[in-house]
């Protein structure tokens, strides 16, 4: 399979994950534990698969410095693992968000912003989740869980 292909199927795959958590995961909680069980382990299985293809021993001293990395993801093999490695990282995210919103007591429709940032822009839907139990809770190193 192309990694045109596994990008395309991994992106749906996500983007089906994200449905799920957005608008089904509220209603059933255990939901969280197909999106972690089949949909996360999926990715890493296909993230290692992919690395095992495209990296060598030598590539790993590489991840030192910025150009080694450019250099790493000028192949499409490396940069569909890099991406896979997005979805399951931010999906994963996502499921925290969740979880701990529900032990602040903060309301699904809330995250909804945080997890849509989240999606799309990894770190800055976490920065915001992070600022609004900041404020709910009136402390900043709340408990995880």
């Amino acid at each position: 399979m192309s990694p045109d292909s596994i990008f395309q199927i991994c992106s749906t795959i996500a983007m089906a994950g994200w449905i799920v958590l957005l608008i089904i995961s509220p209603f059933w909680s255990g939901f969280d534990k197909f999106l972690i069980g089949i949909i996360i382990t999926l990715f890493t299985i296909i993230y290692a698969w992919l690395i095992f293809q495209v990296f060598g021993p030598g590539d790993f001293e590489k991840f030192g410095s910025l150009n080694g990395v450019m250099e790493l993801f000028t192949d499409k093999t490396a940069v569909t693992a890099g991406w896979i490695h997005y979805l399951a990282f931010d999906l994963l995210t996502g499921i925290w968000i969740k979880k701990n919103a529900l032990k602040y007591n903060i309301h699904h429709l809330v995250l909804i912003p945080c997890l849509l940032l989240t999606f799309m822009l990894g770190p800055i839907g976490l920065l915001l989740y992070l600022l609004i139990r900041s404020i709910k809770t009136k402390q900043y190193f709340a408990a995880n869980y």
